[in-house]
């Protein structure tokens, strides 16, 4: 069946439908990771976009369903150049185009994606529809392209309620923002208890748990729609518990402490973004999915000072808060889907804990 993708600038993409055949209008945003794809498809921070693949092939190695970053699909919708029809993987349950289907994602495939992200890097992220119908009209469909707006997205991926993972380690209070389920596996693997909370608890409660660390995970969407979690992260921050946030815990803290965040053009959305140590000097290698960065030339350094920078575009990626047991990056050290350089900031967070008590 054929499907289109058509753009909020008037840019119309045929190909053939994949996936479900419900229509859709999303961001589209391109991610330029190699692999992964089934932990980019239940990324909590995808709601309320559409992926474009920039690898020509994707589906090769099938899906394991053990690598799954949340219980459920997130993006709207998937745009790729080729599936692979027969997947090659010991550890291959279902192939994507089954999961797809099974998980209602709408998407198209045999489109020219790197003419596709040459655009979206020209003319920024931009909305568009995933249509299977030939008969569309541009001059109605493309008003309602440009209405869309990405929002609502973190009361969207958080959970509901209160979880405990046991552990005999350090206790951690994750504040759920949209939290990938490997900054969990991180932290149990290293003995922690997690006590996972919904995004809109008070900072009262986290507190009187006494826990050890707070860590704010990643998320999707504009940190700034995020008022009331913001004032929160004000008490969070104003206590003497050592925190450690990832993505949009990075920026709600930034926010939460007077400083200020933008959009940007077209974002950082794959599994080899170069990030510069600014204390040591050291490079990592680093996954990276955000559209919104922390602006750093107002930047109190009274109140925090730049950590880790963008080896490409000099962007910010990282904070430390001066006089505090804080710290956050924009990048994500949980490593999937990526490399595993910089998990050592899962021990750094460690030590913070034990320092502290």
């Amino acid at each position: 069946m054929k499907a289109f993708l058509i753009l909020e600038d008037g840019t119309v993409f045929s190909g053939t439908s994949i996936g479900s055949k419900k229509e859709i209008i999303s961001e589209i945003v391109f991610n330029t990771s190699m692999t992964g794809y089934l932990e980019i498809l239940t990324d909590p921070s995808y709601a309320g976009q559409a992926v474009v693949m920039t690898y020509p092939l994707i589906g090769n190695y099938g899906i394991c369903y053990k690598d799954m970053e949340s219980l459920k699909t997130w993006p709207d919708g998937y745009i790729v150049r080729e599936l692979s029809r027969i997947p090659s993987n010991f550890r291959s349950e279902d192939t994507i185009q089954n999961f797809l289907e099974k998980n209602d994602i709408p998407g198209i495939c045999g489109i020219d994606t790197r003419a596709l992200t040459k655009i979206l890097r020209e003319k920024g992220t931009m909305n568009g529809m995933i249509t299977t119908n030939e008969n569309y009209k541009l001059e109605e469909v493309l008003p309602k392209i440009k209405e869309y707006q990405c929002s609502g997205v973190v009361r969207r991926v958080t959970r509901t309620e209160k979880k405990v993972l046991p552990g005999s380690g350090y206790k951690v209070a994750l504040l759920d923002l949209g939290a990938k389920e490997n900054i969990v596996r991180s932290l149990n693997k290293r003995n922690c208890e997690v006590t996972i909370y919904p995004a809109y608890t008070k900072a009262e409660e986290i507190l009187k748990s006494n826990p050890d660390g707070i860590m704010l995970s990643n998320g999707p969407g504009d940190p700034k729609e995020c008022v009331e979690i913001i004032e929160e992260v004000k008490k969070l921050y104003a206590s003497s518990v050592p925190i450690f946030a990832i993505c949009l815990g990075h920026q709600l803290m930034a926010l939460a402490t007077g400083a200020d965040t933008h959009k940007m053009k077209y974002g950082h959305r794959g599994a080899n973004h170069p990030v510069k140590d600014l204390e040591t000097g050291r490079v990592y290698i680093s996954p990276q999915n955000h559209g919104y960065v922390v602006d750093v030339e107002n930047l109190d350094e009274t109140i925090a000072k730049q950590s880790f920078i963008n080896v490409n575009d000099g962007t910010n990626e990282g904070l430390s808060y001066v006089g505090k047991q804080i710290f956050t990056v924009q990048f994500h050290p949980e490593a999937c889907s990526g490399p595993q350089d910089s998990n050592l900031l899962f021990e750094r967070f460690l030590k913070m804990m034990e320092v502290s008590k």
